[in-house]
C-alpha cells in the first residue's frame, strides 16, 4: 500500500514537471471562471466578488500557482494603443461614439487603432485576433453578440475590455450602453398612449440591436393585445433614407389602416416622412412616425419627428474613462453602466 502511494505521488510530481508550472489558464479552469477574471482578482481583489475571490484563492493554493515575474514583465510591454471595433465608420451613430472616445482620451500617450467589422461576425473575429496579436493596452468592442470563438478570445485577453452600445448582465469584462429592448418598448408604448392602434414596425439590416428594438416593440403591443405579425415590415438591406419610403409602401400594402410606425432608426423615419408627404398622407393625423437615435435632422424636420435619444457620445467617453481607470489601477465603481435613453416627443406623434 505504501509503495502504491509513493508511486502515485511520484507520478503526480513527474506530471507537474512534464506540464510546467501552473498558469493563469489552469487556475481559471479549476475555479470555473474566465482567465481575465483570475487576472483581475490577482491584480486587484476588490474588482471581483468575495465568492469569486474565495474560489480563485482556493485554486491558486491547490495548484501552487505563483505569477511568473518574467511573464509579467513581458505582459507589461504593451503597445500604447486602444483597439476600437465598430460595425460602421460612416454611420453617424458610431461616429458620435468615436468622437466621445477621442475626446475622452485627451492628449495622453495612448492612441486609437480603428477596426471596421462591417456587421460581420467573421470579420470581427479576424480583427480581434489581429489586435490581440499586437498586445494592445485595451479593447473597446461594439455589442454583446460575439461568436463563441470571439468571446473566448476576449475572455483570454490580458487587457481591459469594454463592450459598448448595449446593456446586459454578462459582459466579458466591462460594459457601457443602454437597453435597445426597453427603447423599443418605450417608443411603442408612447404611440399606444397617444391613441394610435395599428402601429407598424419598419426595420432595415436587422442586426442584433435592431432585433432587440423589434422585440421591445412586440412586447408592448402584446401587452396591449394589439400585436399582428403583418404589422412588421423588415429587410436585411442596409438602411438608407429612401428605403424608409419603400418599406412604408410595403407596410401599407399589407395593412391599409396602418396609423403609426416605429422605425428602427432615424434614416428610415425620415424616409417614411418623405413618402407620406409625396403620397399626401397627413402626419401625424393620418400617420404617426417615431424613429430611434434622435439625430439632429429629427428636430429640424417638418413636422419634427419623435425619436429615442441615445447617449452615443457619452458611451464613448465613459468607455475610454473605464479603460484609463483600469490601466491606472483605480477601482471601477461598476463594470456594467446603463446610461439609459430619452424619449423626445415631437410633432410627428402629437395628434
Amino acid at each position: 500500500m505504501t509503495d502504491d502511494i509513493v508511486s502515485r505521488d511520484r507520478g503526480r510530481k513527474a506530471s507537474r514537471r512534464g506540464s510546467g508550472r501552473p498558469t493563469i489558464a489552469d487556475v481559471a479552469k479549476l475555479a470555473g471562471v474566465a482567465a481575465i477574471t483570475v487576472s483581475r482578482a490577482l491584480r486587484d481583489p476588490s474588482l471581483v466578488s468575495a465568492e469569486l475571490r474565495a474560489e480563485i484563492d482556493t485554486a491558486v493554493i491547490q495548484l501552487g500557482y505563483a505569477p511568473d515575474p518574467n511573464a509579467r514583465a513581458l505582459a507589461s510591454a504593451r503597445a500604447d494603443v486602444i483597439g476600437v471595433l465598430v460595425p460602421s465608420l460612416t454611420n453617424i451613430v458610431f461616429a458620435d461614439t468615436l468622437r466621445g472616445i477621442y475626446d475622452g482620451l485627451g492628449d495622453g500617450p495612448l492612441q486609437i487603432q480603428m477596426g471596421n467589422t462591417h456587421y460581420s461576425p467573421r470579420e470581427e473575429e479576424r480583427l480581434i485576433r489581429m489586435f490581440l496579436g499586437q498586445r494592445p493596452s485595451a479593447l473597446i468592442v461594439s455589442g454583446i453578440d460575439q461568436t463563441e470563438t470571439t468571446r473566448k478570445l476576449l475572455e483570454s485577453a490580458d487587457c481591459p475590455i469594454v463592450q459598448i452600445m448595449e446593456y446586459g448582465e454578462d459582459p466579458v469584462d466591462m460594459l457601457v450602453g443602454f437597453s435597445h429592448f426597453d427603447g423599443g418598448k418605450v417608443a411603442t408604448n408612447h404611440l399606444i398612449e397617444a391613441g394610435y392602434r395599428r402601429i407598424g414596425f419598419i426595420g432595415a439590416r436587422m442586426d442584433p440591436r435592431s432585433q432587440r428594438r423589434l422585440a421591445g416593440y412586440r412586447s408592448a403591443l402584446e401587452a396591449a393585445q394589439s400585436f399582428d405579425p403583418k404589422l412588421v415590415t423588415t429587410t436585411l438591406t442596409p438602411s438608407r433614407v429612401s428605403l424608409g419610403g419603400q418599406l412604408l409602401a410595403d407596410a401599407l400594402a399589407k395593412v391599409a389602416d396602418l396609423d403609426a410606425v416605429f422605425c428602427n432608426n432615424d434614416d428610415l423615419a425620415m424616409g417614411v416622412l418623405f413618402e407620406c408627404q409625396r403620397a399626401g398622407i397627413a402626419v401625424p393625423h393620418r400617420m404617426a412616425i417615431c424613429g430611434f437615435n434622435d439625430l439632429d435632422m429629427m428636430h429640424v424636420a417638418y413636422p419634427s419627428l419623435t425619436s429615442i435619444r441615445t447617449p452615443r457620445y457619452e458611451i464613448g467617453r465613459q468607455a475610454v474613462q473605464m479603460v484609463l481607470d483600469r490601466l491606472a489601477g483605480l477601482p471601477i465603481a461598476s463594470p456594467i453602466v446603463d446610461l439609459g435613453f430619452e424619449l423626445k416627443i415631437r410633432e410627428s406623434t402629437m395628434q
